[in-house]
């Protein structure tokens, strides 16, 4: 008889599922940065002095689920009343002059005023100097960004923002009047004068309002329609809850209001 070839069993690698072995990294919590901190009554207030509460105050807690109720004591090594032990000696909280100091030594005080009391950013507010720089850089470039633009307006443009802004008294403004106040407003107010002109409606309301100041066409006393000022036929009518003359701008757009266009736009010159 022949014999019977042994065949040896060639055993496979186990292979581990790595998603199993491998332990998610759990997010890192922010670092609270040990400074000194300051921090200022809101509104530019500064009484001589200006005592905020110290106790009776509650922190909602989301990971709990519950308001947890705080309490300011120099003895204790936290600011929660249900981590505190022994007895707890109340402290005030004074605001001097409109502000208060607190050194990175008084954590538990710096957390109270920056993370949990009710009054944050609503009585005071915590002074933090790169924030503040980035808010007042984006403020700059903002005005920059607007003042170039002032500076390449033509006329009619810059008399539409004007009005849009400080109403019919523009129509009585020299040219170097309207110009110095186009730039005065794009510096002062950078956001609104830059909607303005993106504002696609604003030469077709400030045409609008020049032709109702011409006499050509009338805005009714209860501000609902515009009427030819010459025999009262109306041209249209004001949609509930709209700005007259941003209805006018919109409906200039459409085909008879076109022609009403063109027609005013004769007999202004």
């Amino acid at each position: 008889m022949a014999k019977k070839k042994e065949t040896t069993k060639v055993e496979e690698p186990v292979v581990k599922n790595v998603a199993t072995t491998i332990k998610p990294s759990e997010p890192r919590k922010p670092k609270w940065e040990i400074k000194d901190r300051a921090y200022y009554l809101k509104d530019n207030a500064k009484p001589v002095s200006r005592m905020i509460k110290s106790a009776n105050i509650y922190w909602f807690d989301e990971e709990a689920g519950y308001e947890r109720e705080l309490k300011y004591c120099q003895n204790q090594q936290t600011c929660f009343v249900d981590e505190m032990k022994g007895d707890q000696r109340l402290s005030h909280i004074i605001f001097r002059s409109g502000g208060l100091f607190v050194p990175k030594e008084k954590v538990i005080l710096q957390k109270l005023l920056s993370l949990y009391h009710p009054d944050r950013d609503k009585l005071y507010y915590e002074h933090k100097p790169v924030q503040e720089a980035g808010d007042q850089l984006d403020w700059l470039e903002f005005q920059v960004e607007a003042l170039s633009i002032a500076k390449q307006l033509d006329v009619d443009m810059a008399e539409a923002i004007l009005r849009a802004e400080v109403g019919s008294k523009v129509s009585k403004m020299s040219s170097k009047e309207l110009r110095r106040d186009l730039i005065l407003f794009a510096r002062n107010n950078p956001g609104v004068f830059l909607e303005l002109v993106a504002d696609d409606n604003v030469m077709l309301r400030n045409f609008g309002i020049k032709a109702v100041e011409a006499g050509i066409i009338d805005l009714t006393n209860n501000q609902r329609d515009f009427v030819w000022a010459s025999n009262g036929r109306k041209l249209m009518t004001v949609p509930f809850d709209e700005h007259p003359y941003s209805a006018l701008a919109v409906w200039f757009k459409t085909d008879e209001g076109m022609e009403i266009y063109k027609n005013i736009e004769k007999r202004l010159g």
